[in-house]
């Protein structure tokens, strides 16, 4: 069996404050294969941003700290990489649409200089090939006038063009693994199957793998692979896309799912009681225990480990409801 492309193992990432230590990523597990989508969605505030930063290396240390785990890139270890060997990587082997276009963008260079720049760094192009390049990709990712638009600022452009650059700068050195950290947030529907017609084509031209930050449960249906469902910085349940939506394990998971609107529109919407608790005062035992209505004594005390539904590697969840003693003594 091929290794995987990113494999990451037992990862956690705390910011350390005068306060209090905020562990957002808590001894997580992942790999993404070679030409693979794997979506990891979950609501805010549950380390799923942080779990792509970490992978790039772009947290500021300090406050943030890798306190355990290894984030292998091809093998390679990025965590114990040198900067100089990570600045080679990011934006070339592993590239991100960041959440937020409106300050990602730098307002003082044009958008085409933006898009080049990388073109430039890391294929050795001329500054003339580098535009050309550009130009193809701004139509790619659908911007009108492209001409016009190449020797424009940040500010004359609206948010939904914003996100369209960011996409564009991203996919200029089609990277092997693309991290996509809500990327159709500012677009319109319209606009947004276009840019995922455009993901999906580049993951079958170039074979790159995506890793898909999302709250948008119909693209992750649409679009990956693979989900791992986020909860309070761990992995609570991951599965194929299919066995995810016909047959949820985790409470939360069925929550979430139970949360989508359905064909009755009188239907009342189900929510989850409560919200996610902050990273610095997790509870003890599971972390969705309080807002849990399956919730045992044991689920109070101790943190659930990984389990294999089925025997199966493929379909695992951290509940305590699947441990068989737990069956036997309930």
């Amino acid at each position: 069996m091929p290794s995987p492309l990113l494999n990451i193992e037992n990862l956690s990432t705390s910011f350390h404050t005068d306060e209090a230590v905020v562990q957002a990523v808590r001894g997580i597990d992942l790999k993404i294969n070679h030409g693979e989508t794997l979506a990891i969605v979950g609501e805010s505030g549950c380390g799923k941003s942080v779990t792509a930063l970490s992978v790039l290396r772009l947290l500021s240390m300090p406050p943030a700290r890798f306190d355990s785990g290894s984030i292998k890139f091809n093998g390679k270890n990025l965590l114990h990489l040198p900067e100089k060997e990570m600045q080679k990587v990011r934006g070339n082997d592993i590239s991100m649409i960041f959440q937020e276009p409106m300050t990602s963008l730098n307002p003082i260079f044009t958008v085409g200089d933006q898009v080049s720049e990388a073109i430039v760094l890391h294929q050795n192009k001329t500054s003339a090939e580098a535009r050309e390049l550009t130009l193809d990709l701004l139509k790619k990712v659908a911007i009108p006038s492209p001409e016009t638009r190449i020797d424009q600022y940040p500010h004359e452009l609206s948010g939904g063009m914003k996100q369209r650059v960011m996409i564009a700068i991203a996919i200029a050195c089609r990277p092997s693994l693309l991290i996509a950290d809500e990327p159709t947030t500012a677009l319109d529907v319209t606009i947004q199957a276009q840019i995922l017609n455009l993901l999906s084509s580049l993951r079958h031209e170039a074979g790159m793998s995506i890793l898909l930050i999302t709250h948008n449960l119909g693209i992750v249906a649409q679009f990956a692979d693979r989900v791992a469902v986020m909860y309070s910085g761990k992995i609570v349940e991951e599965s194929s896309v299919e066995t995810l939506f016909n047959d949820p394990k985790h409470p939360y998971t069925r929550g979430l799912l139970n949360s989508l609107p359905g064909d009755d529109r009188n239907q009342k919407l189900e929510s989850i009681y409560g919200a996610v608790p902050h990273p610095a005062y997790l509870p003890q035992g599971c972390a969705f225990h309080p807002r849990c209505n399956e919730v045992m004594p044991r689920c109070q005390i101790q943190q659930p480990l990984d389990i294999a539904m089925s025997g199966s590697i493929e379909h695992r969840t951290a509940c305590w409801l699947f441990d068989e003693p737990s069956q036997e003594n309930s």
